[in-house]
């Protein structure tokens, strides 16, 4: 039997007048940001529930539940540190992670290269060791016509 282990993680929040925009740590100018309890980084929070169930834990709801004013507006690359020290705990490493965030806009492409570096810097991998993409929908459902943002991501990991 293998020491490797695969999680999918999927995420989405609306979109919101009077919030900041924070995608993969990023401060992304634009008119709406994601609404949520932390800074409702919708590509770290699918990056952590890939990593979360490859570990075989529970997900982030779970770890960091929105009834707790302790991650009232936390960064997520903050929580992202924590399930990396879970998985440190119980010697899992990450081997890599890979994300897409679905969003008509704004254009992420300027962004991504800051994006992995910061979900690397989080996990303490190379930066070769996440891929960040982003997609339209075509202006099809809540994400192309401007509602919200979505984010799959997928994580291998490997138990020591």
């Amino acid at each position: 039997m293998t020491n490797l282990r695969i999680g999918h993680g999927y995420d989405v929040h609306r979109l919101v007048a009077g919030r900041r925009l924070i995608l993969g740590g990023v401060d992304i100018p634009w008119e709406k940001g994601l609404e949520g309890h932390s800074d409702a980084d919708v590509l770290v929070h699918a990056v952590m529930d890939a990593l979360l169930g490859a570990a075989g834990l529970e997900d982030i709801g779970s770890l960091f539940p929105d009834s707790s004013e302790e991650f009232r507006g936390i960064s997520s690359l903050v929580l992202l540190e924590r399930v990396a020290g879970e998985l440190a705990k119980r010697s899992v490493t990450v081997v890599n992670v890979d994300a897409t965030v679905l969003a008509q806009a704004p254009k992420l492409a300027p962004y991504r290269a800051q994006m992995r570096a910061n979900i690397a810097g989080a996990l303490g991998i190379k930066t070769e060791q996440v891929g960040v993409k982003a997609t339209t929908e075509e202006h099809l459902g809540f994400t192309g016509d401007g509602s919200g943002m979505a984010a799959h991501a997928v994580a291998l990991v490997e138990r020591r």
